[in-house]
């Protein structure tokens, strides 16, 4: 079988300012737990039903090794059949 490959990132670097008379730590990293359990997985979801729009993709969460605290790495797969044309379809 002969397969290609391409990557995309969609990076977000996550910051939390804080006012000057701030002492670091007194707020147990709450920004950080807000984006893990309400942001990131709204964005994830929103994700996988924008895919759900190309039912010629499959598409899976696949982890190559890091936290998904780090990193979410979604594997999109076209598979083309003797039926289909090489055009996009």
């Amino acid at each position: 079988m002969y397969q290609e490959e391409k990557t995309f990132n969609l990076r977000f670097q996550l910051e939390a300012q804080f006012p000057e008379e701030y002492n670091g730590e007194e707020d147990a990293h709450a920004w950080e737990n807000d984006w893990e359990t309400r942001i990131k997985p709204e964005i994830i979801k929103a994700v996988f039903n924008a895919l759900r729009n190309a039912p010629s993709w499959s598409a899976h969460i696949r982890n190559r090794g890091m936290s998904a605290l780090d990193e979410v790495e979604i594997a999109m797969t076209k598979v083309f059949g003797d039926d289909q044309t090489l055009n996009g379809s």
